[in-house]
């Protein structure tokens, strides 16, 4: 069984990671050859460099303040795969606010289809203009998916929805992908380590989550430090729809629950069973949220999950497991 290394680059960057964990990063990028098996593997070798192409380009167009950082993790890697899968966005989550006592806890689980990330991640301590924070993540990606920052807030990212364009499934796919080129926001990731970087607090964060506009749509689950302090941002390139904590919680999964559903012809809940996945999490009781993680079940638990995860921010607490599928690959990481 794997340990999740912690890794201080608060005196120096994000290049420093992968500058020290080249065979991780590389790692990485040849998984997701091989999402869906042999065809993924054989298309592979035309649609990286086309992703690489396209993807640098909109980058430069957009004046994206991470570009200059990938590009060094492109020089230092020296492999195709790296602007595109630093823009990818293909994956399902679960995530939760709990109130605990006085404080909030933030749950994550993060699935996604190609192997190893699991086994390649990695707790990163960051820090920027509004103080450190601990980045769960992966050596080669340049936004932050899930992370904790002591004092301030926590927060992940759930992939929004497929917009329908009234098409079959790919055509919608592609569709969205035509749109998202026309975009000046930043994507949801940087967007989100720009929070972790410069906010305060939770109430600056969220500000930041529902004000911005981004590349795309996304859910941003975000805790604070108080009881209470916990929501569910949904977002649109230029709007937003927020939850707030009822009950004691609010749970996300990669379905819209606000009036988001009603525009154009609505949206594709993402893979696997977004709504079974919500109703546990809402079913799940407060003292069932412990770092043991015995919470972590079908169908939250399922075959694409990678990491779960669990933080508070008032604490300076995180716990984290790596797994393939329902089955851990490393030891808790715990903080």
């Amino acid at each position: 069984m794997r340990t999740i290394p912690y890794i201080d680059i608060r005196q120096t960057s994000p290049v420093h990671l992968v500058e020290n964990h080249v065979d991780q990063a590389r790692a990485l990028i040849n998984a997701s050859h091989d999402t869906v098996g042999l065809l993924s593997k054989a298309l592979s070798v035309v649609i990286l460099p086309l992703g690489d192409h396209y993807s640098k380009k909109w980058l430069i167009k957009t004046g994206n303040p991470y570009n200059d950082e990938i590009d060094q993790y492109v020089n230092i890697l020296r492999i195709r795969g790296v602007y595109a899968l630093n823009l990818c966005y293909e994956w399902g989550c679960t995530s939760g606010a709990y109130n605990k006592g006085e404080s909030v806890v933030l749950t994550r689980v993060l699935d996604w289809a190609f192997p190893a990330l699991g086994e390649n991640t990695v707790v990163a301590h960051q820090t920027g203009q509004a103080g450190d924070f601990y980045n769960v993540t992966w050596p080669g990606m340049s936004g932050i998916y899930n992370a904790m920052a002591p004092g301030r807030f926590a927060a992940a990212i759930n992939q929004a929805p497929m917009r329908r364009h009234n098409k079959p499934f790919v055509l919608d796919w592609w569709k969205n992908r035509l749109n998202m080129r026309e975009a000046a926001g930043l994507p949801p990731s940087h967007l989100l380590r720009k929070v972790f970087e410069t906010a305060a607090d939770y109430q600056e964060a969220k500000r930041m989550l529902k004000k911005e506009e981004i590349a795309l749509p996304v859910t941003f689950v975000l805790t604070g430090t108080k009881a209470g302090e916990g929501c569910v941002i949904e977002r649109t390139e230029k709007d937003a729809e927020i939850r707030e904590i009822r009950n004691g919680r609010v749970c996300a999964a990669n379905h819209f629950e606000s009036r988001f559903n009603e525009i154009g012809y609505g949206w594709r809940a993402r893979p696997i069973d977004s709504q079974g996945r919500m109703r546990l999490a809402n079913r799940l009781s407060v003292d069932e949220i412990k770092d043991d993680f015995r919470w972590f079940k079908k169908p939250i638990a399922n075959s694409h999950t990678r990491l779960v995860m669990m933080a508070d921010a008032a604490a300076g607490k995180l716990s984290v497991m790596g797994t393939a599928g329902e089955k851990p690959v490393t030891e808790v990481f715990r903080l």
